[in-house]
């Protein structure tokens, strides 16, 4: 019996690698190579003969690892093969990368000497005087009404933690492509060499007036929490945090329609948040808003509650408006009897035995991201519904469904502010994507490339925001 090879993690395309190839002149080395991958666990997804010769064949094989150690073994695997060279291995995530993933493109001609008098001087010190005088025009004569400014300082970016403004520059620009791609926002990645709040408070003050809306971005908690309140107070302009507001939306969505599954209410149901942070706390905060009126939020303290006075300022202020009950103790005593699980907390603290002990037809929201905190097929389990960050699993809870129409909704309204009731219309209108027809327990969230999903976010909140006016 020929050795049992070792287990090989799932294949994920954010691990692509290219080798290129250099065979001796046989076809059949293709079938070879593309099995020797396959073996060793890889998915091979293109196979290009570059060059073909009498004495050589060029090859470029790009397949998909589950990690970056998984993607040398595939290298290692195809290098033992005999009459096989490895002459170059390329990460397609780190090409894609050079050079960044986003670029500034003029909207008008410049290629006569009539252009530039138009959009340059002397053209343009008209429409600056004018605005000097009429600053109320400013949003729509400049790129203004349709630009946001994404503002991080890389103190708490996902999956990654502190790594500074420059390590969160890739992250910045990725989401300023998501808000062209589906909102058709002109975005900016603005990352901040400080981590202190007053510092962070007044670069966005000074750099607010280019800009129609501010999106906070991975800063930690719970510095995060005064920076925006302190911005939403002194600027003109909407402040978002999207990994609040926007994790908090789409929650609330997958919830409504899990719940239409299960036939639960949301005034109903007990529900327990794994993680205090900036995420859970919005998440408690919306969910509360929505109806809901018994929530345990878990943390490295246990379950809090309001009675714990040595709980940290911004714990205490969240345990004082949950746990009714007052539910003490660890993970799995607040789960005793739940109907929901919310994570946003780390990787592998939900054991799937656990859910048997909540309450019939439970729902789990395993959001922590790389690693949830169970894997999906085990909470499939025990569970009636369960959702996650990953794409590899059906039910991707993903702020890509959220923040992209929030905003073209609040700069087509020319808002000042993002209010809870915002919040909560933008959350219906994604769960409303979702008709009866197409509602199951694999399918409580629409897709991210549902074009139907902005377009109704940004109605739901522009509509809303313009009956105001």
């Amino acid at each position: 019996m020929p050795p049992i090879s070792p287990p090989t993690p799932a294949t994920a395309s954010s691990y692509s690698i290219t080798m290129r190839l250099h065979t001796a002149p046989d076809h059949g080395i293709v079938g070879t190579v593309a099995t020797t991958i396959s073996t060793a666990g890889g998915i091979v997804t293109a196979i290009d003969v570059a060059d073909s010769r009498h004495d050589r064949l060029v090859l470029d094989v790009t397949c998909s690892a589950g990690n970056a150690d998984h993607s040398e073994q595939l290298v290692d695997a195809v290098r033992a093969l005999e009459g096989v060279t490895v002459h170059k291995v390329s990460d397609r995530t780190f090409l894609l990368h050079i050079g960044g993933k986003i670029e500034v493109t003029s909207k008008v001609p410049l290629k006569t000497r009539d252009d530039l008098s138009l959009a340059y001087t002397p053209g343009v010190g008209r429409v600056s005087r004018a605005l000097a005088e009429n600053p109320e025009d400013v949003s729509r004569l400049t790129i203004k009404g349709n630009s946001v400014a994404v503002v991080t300082d890389g103190s708490a970016v996902l999956g990654l933690g502190n790594i500074g403004p420059g390590a969160a520059l890739p992250v910045m620009e990725g989401k300023a492509a998501l808000f062209k791609r589906f909102a058709n926002i002109d975005a900016w990645p603005i990352c901040l060499a400080t981590q202190d709040t007053d510092e962070i408070v007044k670069a966005v003050e000074m750099i607010a007036p280019g800009f129609g809306g501010i999106n906070l971005e991975d800063i930690a908690a719970p510095r995060c929490f005064e920076i925006e309140a302190r911005l939403r107070e002194s600027l003109d302009i909407p402040v978002f945090h999207d990994d609040q507001h926007g994790t908090a939306i789409v929650v609330l969505a997958a919830l409504t329609n899990a719940l239409r599954c299960v036939g639960k209410q949301m005034e109903t149901v007990k529900v327990v948040v794994a993680g205090a942070g900036a995420a859970g706390t919005a998440i408690v905060t919306l969910l509360l808003a929505a109806g809901v009126t018994d929530v345990v939020v878990w943390d490295r303290e246990g379950c809090l509650s309001g009675d714990d006075t040595s709980l940290p300022p911004a714990k205490l202020e969240l345990a004082g408006r949950t746990n009714p009950r007052k539910v003490t103790g660890t993970l799995q005593d607040g789960l005793r009897g739940a109907d929901v699980f919310i994570g946003v907390s780390g990787p592998g603290l939900l054991q799937a035995e656990w859910i048997k002990d909540m309450a019939d037809d439970s729902i789990v929201f395993a959001l922590a991201n790389p690693d949830p905190e169970i894997d999906p097929a085990e909470a499939n389990k025990y569970a009636a519904i369960v959702a996650s960050g990953r794409s590899d699993y059906p039910n991707q809870i993903n702020n890509v469904l959220a923040f992209p129409g929030v905003f073209r909704g609040l700069l087509d309204a020319r808002a000042s502010e993002v209010t809870v009731e915002a919040l909560l219309r933008a959350a219906e209108a994604i769960a409303l994507v979702v008709t009866d027809e197409e509602l199951n327990p694999s399918f409580i969230i629409p897709s991210v490339f549902d074009a139907a999903v902005p377009k109704a976010v940004a109605a739901a909140i522009a509509g809303e925001e313009h009956a105001k006016s």
